[in-house]
């Protein structure tokens, strides 16, 4: 036996693969949205909004978990793999509304939050590049080995529902929607199209090496026509994270260059670089120094190299001494009056509190005086026998106990010679509670040459 046919021994798989009727059957239970499918969809839709809202990473895996999505792109897959036509509808329309509840879902949520701002869980899912294509192929052929062998693939399912992350996508285009953030819906829905598009491509060439029957034969015209459609759709949904991806590697190489360049041409001792940066527009790299001054013949002498740092095209700008020292100034002062402004702020605040409590204690003093003057008419009429009436706002204190007992006191002196019955003291403290709006009264009578004594 020679070491190719030992090498085939190790990675066949047909030893470990379930029957093929057995494998369709339940990939095909796995298409369905209804009911439970459904309700499952909506549940985990809400939870990885809520850990995209709040930037939490164990929670948007946990939605990942519970997501039932990956069943009806696998089952286009296979579909597709093994030209069952009927199941590549039922595929398609499970998963058109699917993703339709969940964008909607995730709408919902993200218009009725309080929080608003973007998280970087949240950013993470609008830019995919080729990276993204490969993590989704790789995954689906995960997949569909471990939907394909006894067992099922143990944990490799939901490893791959994590690794693709079908859901956080489609939760961050309904946050765009939500929030009128178009670049958002297109970027996050982009992802989602990548990892449906190459799952169900890994699922295609698994059941194909694998060997599943046809469920029927194509005309060979309709065949090549298939094949000419399934190719422009992986070619158009592969180039634009192509171009993201190259544009991502480039700005990665331009700011490893200038690194070095920096660390090569102008680092000294004594001087310390704060910051660095290119405009694009008027082609121009801004250094930012500060400490021992960069000479203009070591700017020159930088600048004549900037080519082999592959910066050719760029002007060198430093900015240093006075320059640097008044852009630390200003950023001081900014610094400063953002912290000043805070703390007045928190005085305002503060003394806007203070007032609003001062004016309420005081408004419980005056009370009794301004309200004193308004039952005047009132006691002539009701109660000719009280000659004269005093209201004032009173605190008991207990030995016993630390409670505070807070009432209006009532004093009152009667006519000479006049009758007051317990029934007319009754009258009188009920009439006393209703014109003071339920405050505690305790009537103290006194007499009507004491109060004389006090009016002189």
């Amino acid at each position: 036996m020679n070491l190719f046919k030992r090498i085939r021994i190790f990675f066949n798989l047909r030893s470990d693969l379930e029957q093929e009727q057995a494998i369709i059957e339940e990939i095909t239970r796995g298409v369905s949205f209804r009911g439970a499918n459904l309700w499952v969809l909506i549940v985990a839709i809400f939870i990885a909004s809520l850990g995209l809202n709040v930037n939490s990473t164990a929670v948007i895996i946990g939605a990942m978990l519970i997501s039932p999505l990956m069943g009806p792109i696998i089952g286009m897959g296979l579909a597709v793999g093994i030209n069952d036509l009927e199941l590549l509808k039922r595929a398609l329309k499970n998963f058109s509304v699917a993703t339709l509840i969940s964008v909607l879902t995730a709408m919902l949520y993200f218009l009725i939050s309080p929080l608003e701002e973007a998280q970087s869980e949240l950013l993470a899912r609008t830019t995919p590049t080729i990276y993204d294509v490969l993590i989704a192929f790789f995954g689906g052929a995960a997949g569909i080995i471990a939907l394909s062998t006894r067992g099922r693939g143990g944990n490799v399912i939901p490893g791959v529902a994590i690794a693709t992350a079908l859901m956080p996508p489609l939760c961050t285009a309904g946050y765009g929607l939500a929030t009128g953030q178009l670049t958002f819906f297109f970027g996050a829905f982009y992802l989602f199209f990548i990892n449906t598009v190459f799952i169900s491509l890994a699922t295609i060439i698994g059941v194909r090496l694998m060997g599943f029957r046809h469920h029927e034969v194509l005309a060979p015209d309709r065949a090549k026509r298939a094949h000419h459609i399934l190719t422009l759709i992986i070619v158009a949904t592969t180039l634009p994270a192509l171009l993201m991806t190259a544009d991502i590697i480039r700005t990665s190489i331009f700011e490893n260059n200038l690194r070095r360049f920096i660390a090569a041409e102008l680092a000294q001792s004594g001087t310390q670089i704060l910051s660095s940066g290119r405009d694009a527009t008027t082609k121009e790299l801004r250094i930012v120094a500060i400490g021992r001054a960069i000479t203009d013949d070591q700017q020159q002498a930088a600048t004549a190299r900037m080519e082999q740092y592959g910066l050719g095209g760029y002007q060198l700008s430093v900015i240093q001494g006075g320059a640097s020292d008044s852009l630390l100034s200003l950023s001081s002062q900014l610094a400063q009056h953002t912290y000043t402004q805070e703390r007045e702020k928190q005085k305002l605040l503060e003394l806007s509190s203070d007032n609003a409590s001062l004016t309420q204690r005081l408004e419980a003093y005056t009370r009794c005086e301004a309200l004193a003057t308004e039952l005047r008419p009132e006691l002539a009429v009701l109660f000719p026998a009280v000659h004269s009436l005093s209201l004032s706002r009173a605190v008991e204190v207990q030995r016993d106990t630390t409670a505070t007992l807070h009432f209006v006191m009532a004093a009152f002196a009667l006519e000479e010679g006049a009758r007051w019955s317990a029934e007319d003291a009754r009258r009188f403290e009920a009439w006393l509670k209703t014109r003071l709006s339920g405050d505690s009264v305790v009537l103290l009578p006194r007499t009507k040459v004491f109060s004389s004594m006090k009016a002189h």
